[in-house]
């Protein structure tokens, strides 16, 4: 039996080309050929010594196989032992790596980390590894696979365990964790964790000890974190990142006095007296709705009030992420206080579907802000430029949104406060300012800033004396001719389009002065 192995894969052991025989015996090549060919008592001991090496090797894969390893650290019960299994969202799995490590440094406790091969795109759990045996092309003993995920918003990751087994011993008994996040392309698309213990009974108060760990060191909570818009093709979940908080300070946002102070005594002044709120039985969770055209500061304006609540966290929803509606709240939900930030919401007025009729996810998030509890501290700060597309259903569940504040084009005062906002170092040398407020009647403050910027632009052109002063560091200066020709390029009509796409109002279609409503 060997000898004929020995043979059947002698002459490929050699590095040589196998010799077919033909059908009636030959030797094909001639006998030099054929005799090259035939196996040696050396290849035949050779070839021998290889299968008791393989033989051996198997056999010491047996005996470190991952359900040897999971009886010798468990035990060998008489039937296999019960699976506790906790799951998370996709997005959570660094905090379930937090709450985790936490757990497994908690005084008293050891533990050893076992990673798994072959465990890409296979469907196991914890009870199939602990059968005697497993399966035959089942996950094996290897390296642990990690992957680098963000932990805060200066850059900071965490190493995340994809798929591996901690093995724990603490005063209480012994258990097995396997621990896997979610795979791209997989069927997985969250975080699974499965126990087994000894004693079994404890198996699913330490599910519960790790998620309320995961809770309590979730790294989101106090910071600024954004859905990605891929919908969300990584691990086939959605991912957060964490971004800056904002700092804009109050005189940067150049509103009426009094509609500023409506929308911050709801934000930021029920955030201030939360306590006493609740302890009064009045409800904290609010929506706040921005409107007004493209260009009024509605985006400016949110950025200065997220910037007031430094311990709060904040989920931004904008773009391809709106259909993330859900797990925003969700996250919102758990790390209250927090503010759940949707842009430009009148997109998804705009959506339709066939199966759930029209606004599906405009009525999916009216129903989350429904569904909080009236004390939870949630705050909702919506912005539209297209409030007409969302007064219907606003209006058919009333109570959503406390507080509407139209944002409105600036007028001659606030125009004059924007040439000084966006002036920065430029040194504007202006015989008669009023004159370009007066020509800017309608524009928004994009407009403003663009048109600082090519008056500006103008100016180091006619200054380029064409011996590097191109790359002076010195502040431009700004006189009359470069701000009147920076004018005419914006006013022009051939620019109407460009006038548009800053906030450029038409005169049929300026709002003077704003307003706010309550709900």
């Amino acid at each position: 039996m060997i000898a004929a192995a020995a043979y059947a894969a002698g002459v490929r052991s050699q590095g040589r080309s196998a010799v077919v025989l033909s059908a009636g015996g030959g030797e094909p090549g001639g006998s030099a050929a054929y005799s090259q060919s035939r196996p040696e008592l050396a290849d035949i001991g050779r070839l021998a010594r290889r299968f008791m090496q393989r033989t051996v090797a198997a056999a010491r894969a047996e005996e470190e196989s991952v359900s040897r390893l999971l009886a010798g650290h468990l035990g060998s019960p008489a039937a296999t032992p019960p699976v506790a299994r906790g799951s998370w969202p996709a997005y959570d799995q660094v905090n379930v790596q937090t709450g985790l490590e936490a757990w497994l440094h908690e005084p008293g406790r050891s533990h050893q980390l076992v990673g798994l091969t072959r465990y890409r795109h296979r469907d196991f759990g914890l009870a199939d590894l602990l059968q005697d045996g497993g399966q035959p092309w089942g996950p094996g003993v290897g390296s642990v696979a990690t992957e680098a995920l963000p932990a805060g918003p200066d850059g900071t990751t965490r190493a995340c365990v994809q798929c591996g087994i901690y093995l724990t011993a603490d005063g209480d008994g012994v258990a097995a964790l396997l621990v896997r996040g979610p795979e791209e392309h997989g069927s997985l698309e969250g975080v699974q964790l499965e126990i087994a213990s000894s004693p079994p009974e404890r198996a699913p108060d330490l599910v519960d000890e790790i998620r309320a760990l995961a809770l309590r060191h979730n790294v989101f909570r106090g910071n600024v974190i954004a859905f990605g818009d891929e919908v969300f093709g990584h691990h086939g979940g959605a991912l957060l990142s964490f971004a800056e908080r904002p700092a804009v300070a109050r005189e940067q946002v150049i509103l009426p006095p009094d509609l500023l102070a409506g929308i911050e005594r709801q934000v930021i002044g029920v955030a201030r007296h939360a306590s006493r709120l609740r302890a009064s039985g009045q409800h904290l969770r609010r929506g706040v709705l921005l409107y007004g055209v493209p260009g009024t500061g509605k985006t400016h304006t949110i950025r200065y009030l997220l910037g007031q609540l430094p311990a709060t966290t904040v989920v931004l929803l904008s773009g391809g992420a709106l259909g993330m509606i859900g797990e925003a709240c969700s996250v919102a939900r758990a790390l209250q206080p927090a503010v759940v930030v949707v842009e430009d919401v009148d997109l998804i007025a705009e959506e339709r579907d066939h199966h759930l009729g029209e606004n599906p996810l405009l009525f999916e998030l009216l129903n989350e802000m429904d569904g909080l509890a009236a004390d939870s501290d949630v705050t909702f700060l919506l912005s539209t430029n297209r409030a007409d597309l969302l007064e219907q259903a606003l209006a058919a569940r009333p109570g959503r949104v406390d507080h509407a504040a139209e944002l409105p084009v600036p007028d001659a005062d606030a125009r004059a406060r924007l040439i000084r906002l966006y002036q920065g170092n430029l040194v504007l040398e202006l015989s008669d300012l009023d004159a370009v407020i007066e020509r800017t009647a309608g524009v928004t403050a994009s407009f403003i800033r663009e048109l600082l910027r090519r008056a500006a632009l103008e100016a180091a052109e006619a200054s380029d004396d064409g011996r590097g002063g191109a790359q002076s560091a010195e502040p431009l200066r700004v006189a009359d001719a470069h701000m009147a020709t920076a004018l005419d390029q914006l006013l022009d009509t051939r620019g109407a389009l460009t006038r548009v796409l800053l906030g450029g109002v038409e005169p049929a279609r300026r709002r003077r002065g704003g307003g706010e409503e309550d709900f």
